[in-house]
């Protein structure tokens, strides 16, 4: 039996904060809807189980955060407003891009299934008067699970990788695919 794998930086949180959270998320990205008028990236991690803030999530979101500013930068998009959330039910960040909703969208997905930790990232891409724009209106495929490659929502509906499968998971595609900061 393999070592647990050690993620955590705080408690283990309950289904009441993460659902406070999630409600909490929800006024920020209408608030910045209705004040810019423009799409907004919404941006979170993937991590299973109780504990949501750790060094593996932080480093997760860190190369998110530098991801999409590349990206809006190089095709030239004004970035209008971020907000980044050091929380503990998970880190999170919330950006204003001017640029046009379905290729940001096209621009986000391709983040996530061509950065090799891209797979963790969940860049939901949001419209004035439109709410959520979906991967599969644009024409793409569900995301993978991130053991196997069948659809995610399915594997995770019926809980078939363990938790700790899960984190070993995650951990090696940190290891191998984001450099560690130099102090």
């Amino acid at each position: 039996m393999s070592a647990p794998v050690r993620t955590a930086i705080g408690a283990e949180v309950s289904l009441d904060q993460m659902l406070a959270a999630r409600e909490q998320r929800a006024a920020r990205q209408a608030s910045a809807l209705a004040c810019f008028n423009k799409p907004i990236v919404s941006m979170t991690v993937v991590m299973p189980g109780p504990v949501k803030d750790g060094w593996l999530s932080r480093r997760v979101l860190s190369e998110a955060l530098k991801q999409l500013e590349a990206m809006s930068d190089k095709r030239s998009w004004r970035v209008l407003s971020r907000e980044v959330l050091w929380r503990e039910t998970g880190p999170e960040a919330l950006y204003v891009i001017d640029a046009e909703a379905r290729m940001l969208k096209s621009a986000t997905v391709a983040l996530e299934e061509n950065q090799p930790i891209g797979r963790l990232w969940d860049l939901d891409v949001l419209t004035p008067g439109r709410g959520l724009l979906s991967r599969q209106e644009l024409g793409f495929r569900p995301r993978r699970c991130l053991v196997c490659g069948q659809p995610a929502h399915a594997c995770g509906r019926s809980r078939l990788h363990p938790l700790e499968e899960l984190l070993s998971t995650i951990a090696r595609i940190v290891h191998d695919h984001v450099p560690r900061s130099v102090n």
